[in-house]
């Protein structure tokens, strides 16, 4: 007893004498850090052990029927493997918010906040009202027509036995990431009341319409190629595995026709009419802009494996894995060492472009990862690499104010990802589905270099830019329509706005993002 009168005598001495210190905001980033940190070692180590029950129950070498209990405990992995999928797909939103605010300039940040959550919360709303339907639903080619506010909806998603809540979920994801990519090109001069109109018609026509041509059970680019449906002489459909177009695509083509609606930021100078002083301002944080790119390389282990909808195709998704791992690391590397070469700060080693290149990788190897190989993999990561650098000068050239490279990574790159299938494909793979993976003859994809001809590519670049041009089309219209509306409903907010002390964030949300700062 007198040990612990000591003790708690002690304790009593030291709270009155030690004072309390208030964390610093370099402590307070490393405190979220480490939380954040640990809640990743936590979703790897479930993963782990998901992957460990899929290689127990892998089917490859099991009968071509199964029973109903084999099904359903089928069914229930497959189920437990999008859902984890989705939630590694929705964490990417953290990764965007922190390379979009990273990027952006200090007095944009809190508006940069708001817009990812915003969009977030209304693209839920939306894409459970109409969204999925319009994108997933039996209809015609070119939209569907059932399923809205998820009414009379199946119990399970077409022949994947995955829920069809679950399947919404995991789509959500994937219309939120679109969603996102289209306000990076935007930073610092959209007004947020212009930002909720574009949002709408993003999210809720948009993204699910387009998406609908190559993802829908009956879009004309779904089923091109075959008999009585789009190009029958073609005898190839078009393929996007987990997005290239649908999502990247899309998002960087409603970026692009953004930002050239727009303008750029009052007072941005390019490099063409001022060398001295012209290019891209400053990023304001690049730590945060850094562990954004990481996040969102994590996020793609849901975004990319996740796409096959099945844990029973263990080597289909382990394939997967290591595709998107190599193509990240050849787009970082080739970004980098080309910016040393020949970029500005001649000689240096630039972070933005190997953050943009580890991403431009990651989005080009979206559509192909589950039929090419891991030197395939390399390659097209690398050009990627070389591409996002080529993009953001190319932009600054036509004078066309991208802050954060949204188009060049995810519009560029993503034409590149889906055409690469067409030059990479190793005629190994075919289709992945809820048993197991089908590699019977008719399913196999194989790309120009592997000695298949150029049918495949030539069924990719079609799709891909119909639904590019498409894309563009109508949301320039859109942008300009809103463009050309009265304040503070207009697209772009009103010149204090951008002007005034505090910026977007004061003039929008009446708060900045680092107000200790300041004082």
């Amino acid at each position: 007893m007198n040990a612990v009168r000591t003790l708690l005598h002690y304790k009593e001495r030291n709270e009155r004498t030690i004072p309390r210190k208030s964390l610093s905001t370099a402590e307070k980033w490393k405190f979220c850090l480490t939380i954040f940190s640990g809640k990743i070692i936590g979703l790897g180590i479930l993963l782990a052990g998901i992957h460990f029950v899929m290689g127990m129950m892998s089917p490859a070498h099991a009968a071509d029927t199964y029973t109903a209990h084999e099904t359903a405990m089928m069914n229930s992995i497959n189920t437990a493997w999008t859902l984890v999928a989705a939630f590694l797909v929705f964490g990417m939103q953290a990764g965007f918010v922190f390379l979009e605010a990273g990027f952006a300039r200090q007095k944009e940040t809190v508006n940069v906040l708001m817009e990812c959550i915003f969009d977030t919360c209304l693209c839920g709303f939306l894409f459970w009202a109409i969204g999925y339907a319009f994108m997933f639903s039996h209809g015609n080619g070119f939209v569907g027509t059932h399923w809205f506010f998820l009414s009379g909806a199946p119990d399970t998603y077409e022949a994947t036995g995955i829920p069809i809540l679950a399947h919404w979920i995991f789509q959500f994801a994937f219309a939120d990431t679109c969603s996102t990519v289209t306000s990076g090109a935007m930073i610092g001069r959209t007004g947020f009341r212009g930002d909720i109109l574009y949002s709408m018609g993003v999210t809720g026509f948009i993204y699910p319409i387009i998406g609908h041509w190559a993802w829908g059970p009956d879009g004309f680019l779904a089923t091109m190629g075959s008999d009585k449906n789009f190009l029958p002489a073609l005898g190839q459909g078009f393929r996007d595995f987990a997005g290239s177009t649908v999502v990247h695509t899309i998002g960087g083509a409603i970026s692009l026709a953004g930002a050239i609606v727009l303008g750029p930021r009052l007072g941005r100078l390019f490099a063409r009419d001022d060398k001295e002083r012209g290019g891209m301002p400053p990023p304001h944080n690049l730590t945060i802009a850094a562990v954004g790119g990481f996040i969102l390389w994590f996020g793609w282990y849901g975004f990319n494996p996740g796409s096959s909808l099945s844990a029973m195709d263990a080597q289909g998704i382990g394939r997967i894995s290591a595709n998107t791992t190599l193509a990240a690391c050849a787009g970082g590397m080739a970004a980098m060492i080309v910016a040393f070469l020949f970029g500005n700060t001649k000689g240096k080693f630039d972070l933005g472009f190997s953050v943009n290149g580890m991403l431009a990788g990651l989005v080009a190897i979206t559509c192909p990862c589950y039929w090419v190989s891991p030197l395939g993999a390399i390659l097209l990561g690398l050009v990627a690499g070389v591409i996002v650098y080529v993009g953001v000068n190319l932009l600054e050239w036509f004078r066309i104010d991208d802050p954060v490279g949204a188009v060049s990574v995810h519009g560029f790159c993503g034409i590149w990802g889906t055409w690469s299938l067409g030059l990479f494909a190793t005629g190994q793979y075919g289709a992945t589905g809820p048993t197991g993976p089908d590699n019977s003859a008719s399913q196999l994809v194989k790309g120009l270099f592997y000695g298949g001809g150029i049918d495949v590519l030539k069924a990719q670049v079609i799709g891909n830019g119909i639904i590019t041009l498409a894309t563009f089309g109508i949301a320039f219209a859109m942008m300009w329509v809103i463009r050309k509306l009265p304040h503070p409903w207009n697209l772009r907010v009103a010149p204090e706005g951008e002007l005034g002390q505090g910026g977007l964030d004061v003039f929008e949300h009446g708060i900045e993002a680092y107000p200790a700062q300041s004082m």
